[in-house]
């Protein structure tokens, strides 16, 4: 049974993030890489980035523990105060976007031409709308969490996709003074659905509890709220903060940015983040039980596992880049140049996965140990370093992806550094250097190439070829990768 929910929570966390792919593709069918599509990035993504750096981590790392072994009513009761709490803030908040929105429109879309500035704000007004609805679906996909409905959250994903997607479809062929409009539409309808669909799968009667009072409903301490809140919201803000910089360089950065960054996001989340959420629970069992080498072995395997799928995605990517960016983004409206300015930064982004799946596993085993402060502060560090260079003009999108990866370099520094030094025997030593043997193998021999030239379908089988031999090099060369099976 168990295995079964597991597929299929696996298939549908897949599905949606293709869904997430298709959307984006869509867009850049829709606008190319235009000022209109600096804004329709910037209005559809907005709602959903602020719950993920307010809420949606801190909510599971708080509230699924605290809810663990508790009764139905005081679960209900706890929902029930932390949505109305989180309802009211983001009121409040999309309140302060829509009277504050040209200066906030300047910092998130600085390079948007003059032509479409009235439509970005008229955007953010839709992203302000929007903006409860997307707190609100994320408590109540925490509590879908807690009863382990994973696909009730994830099928969640497919709804928002899927009307986006269709709302996108009557956008590209409507005149580009209504396109906003009917995103807009689109985007409070896709939110307004994701919270029909998560209310009908939270257990019938849960509301009915909501009125017991008293310690049942009392919240968890201010301070884990904030810890909590900075470790789940931080690493979200790097990428969008890289975004908002490049817009500065001018019309259709953002968007090109944008789509360049979901080259990268996939493998990052659909392999490198799974194996640490996969782990997570073999390590915070080994620690809790304090048997060393359980912990040991699940240390080893879960780094073994994230560096070789994350040398094996870069090899991909150094490789197909041009296919894999032509295949979702090359059609419709989306130009020559900016389609291979997407294929370069998604390149040179690939880089930076191999510090993330280091910084991924890490963040596990502090996870498991509860010493996430570390983490907290090297990625503020490093969100601080990237707006001081974005206010010193780095604003170009290969030059950002280049400092993107440094800054994952410099956490993955911190955050192994704060595993102690016991670290040394829990690094794969011989797995990390043959993965990345074979990437820099075949980074040597694509250097100059021209990928390009292969075509889309010849260049996307290269790219598989590219990261199987890597992984594939790994598993016969390292026990520590054959033992993650």
């Amino acid at each position: 049974m168990f295995l079964k929910a597991g597929a299929l929570s696996l298939a549908l966390l897949l599905a949606s993030r293709v869904l997430g792919l298709v959307r984006e593709s869509a867009l850049a069918g829709a606008f190319g890489a235009s000022g209109l599509a600096d804004v329709a990035v910037l209005m559809l993504t907005l709602p959903d980035w602020v719950a993920g750096v307010l809420a949606s981590g801190a909510l599971a790392y708080v509230l699924v523990p605290a809810w663990a072994g508790q009764p139905a009513a005081h679960v209900a009761a706890t929902q029930r105060v932390v949505a109305l709490r989180l309802v009211a803030g983001a009121a409040l908040l999309a309140l302060l976007l829509a009277l504050w929105r040209e200066p906030a429109l300047a910092w998130l879309a600085g390079g948007l031409p003059a032509q479409w500035r009235a439509a970005g704000s008229v955007a953010l007004l839709w992203s302000a709308l929007a903006l409860p609805s997307a707190l609100l679906a994320a408590v109540w996909a925490t509590r879908l969490q807690h009863e382990q409905d994973f696909a009730g959250m994830y099928a969640a994903n497919l709804v928002v996709n899927g009307v986006l997607i269709a709302a996108i479809a009557l956008a590209a062929v409507a005149a580009s003074g209504s396109a906003i409009q009917w995103l807009g539409a689109g985007l409070v309808a896709a939110m307004l659905a994701r919270l029909a669909w998560l209310h009908w799968r939270i257990p019938a009667g849960a509301g009915e509890a909501a009125a017991v009072a008293g310690p049942s409903a009392a919240l968890p301490r201010m301070n884990l709220w904030l810890w909590a809140a900075l470790s789940a919201g931080l690493p979200l803000a790097l990428p969008f903060a890289a975004r908002s910089i490049a817009s500065q360089s001018g019309q259709g950065a953002l968007a090109t940015f944008n789509y360049a960054w979901k080259l990268v996001e996939l493998p990052l989340l659909l392999a490198i983040q799974l194996v640490a959420t996969l782990a997570l629970p073999a390590i915070a069992k080994a620690f809790a039980a304090d048997d060393q080498a359980a912990a040991r072995r699940a240390v080893r395997s879960a780094f073994a596992l994230a560096w070789a799928l994350a040398c094996g995605a870069a090899a991909g990517l150094l490789v197909g880049a041009p296919a894999i960016a032509s295949l979702l983004f090359g059609w419709g409206r989306m130009d020559g140049a900016a389609l291979a300015r997407v294929a370069q930064w998604g390149a040179t982004g690939a880089w930076g996965l191999l510090p993330q799946a280091l910084i991924a596993v890490a963040l596990a085993v502090l996870a498991g140990r509860g010493r996430m402060k570390p983490a907290v502060i090297a990625y503020g560090v490093a969100l601080a370093v990237l707006l001081a260079a974005g206010g010193w003009g780095w604003t170009g999108g290969a030059q950002l992806m280049w400092l993107l990866n440094a800054l994952f370099g410099l956490v993955a520094i911190a955050t192994i550094a704060a595993l102690g030094a016991q670290v040394r025997s829990w690094l794969p030593w011989r797995a990390m250097v043959i993965s990345l043997g074979g990437l820099s193998a075949i980074a040597a021999l694509s250097f100059g190439a021209s990928p390009a030239a292969l075509g889309p379908w010849t260049g996307l089988a290269a790219a598989a070829v590219a990261g199987l031999l890597v992984v594939a090099a790994t598993w016969w060369g390292s026990v520590d990768l054959r033992s993650a099976r």
